[in-house]
């Protein structure tokens, strides 16, 4: 393990708890995953760091596995908050819980999860953007009035240069890379003209992306 690598103990091995274990295991993480399920748990064991069958809402089962010694802990066990509430109650530095819906959320909340995630909220609005907003290939929300998005290049950009299209001054935006095929440029050169097919990586204001997005340039 390098470093610079963390420690996550991932609970609950759903689709979503071992899309994230296995994930963070090949970016080089240290990752326990924890789930009841045997199967589950023999499913993922080759794939992660630790693995081992236990029932995280019982307190001491959480205390042996020393939830308080990971850099992250990420709660994804269905409806209950038991979990994510004895986590936090064993010291664990940085809990994020999965919700199931926006109730459960409010309650993972209250119960002193850091983070909470809707994953199927959260995909169901990135369809339904992606199809209504042009061009936007993807987006990440940085708040309700900022994100970062993927946008392919307009047509009346091709050909020009960032300096000669001026979008910081213009839009309130700026490019921070550009997707090039199987390329990702970050080390922007402002001189350089602009390909068809460029996919624009940009931040900014919500209201300005879409407006590019639409071709409104």
């Amino acid at each position: 393990m390098s470093k610079h690598a963390k420690s996550f103990a991932v609970i609950g091995i759903g689709r979503f708890g071992e899309s994230v274990a296995q994930t963070l295991c090949t970016l080089g993480h240290e990752v326990l995953a924890v789930d009841r399920d045997e199967a589950r748990i023999a499913a993922v064991a080759d794939h992660v760091t630790h693995a081992v069958v236990a029932d995280t809402t019982d307190e001491r089962a959480l205390k042996r596995i020393g939830v308080r010694n990971f850099d992250c802990v990420i709660i994804s066990v269905g409806d209950d908050i038991r979990a994510s509430m004895l986590a936090k109650e064993q010291g664990a530095q940085l809990v994020i819980a999965k919700a199931s819906d926006k109730l459960h959320a409010r309650l993972l909340e209250k119960t002193g999860a850091d983070k909470v995630v809707l994953p199927e909220h959260e995909g169901g609005v990135r369809l339904a953007r992606s199809l209504v907003s042009g061009s936007i290939i993807d987006y990440l929300d940085l708040s309700d009035k900022y994100s970062i998005n993927e946008t392919l290049i307009p047509a009346p950009w091709v050909g020009k240069t960032l300096i000669e299209l001026n979008v910081r001054n213009r839009f309130g935006i700026s490019v921070i890379a550009i997707r090039r095929g199987e390329e990702i440029i970050v080390t922007l050169d402002p001189k350089a003209p602009l390909r068809a097919g460029d996919v624009l990586v940009m931040i900014g204001a919500n209201e300005s992306l879409t407006r590019i997005g639409h071709g409104n340039v």
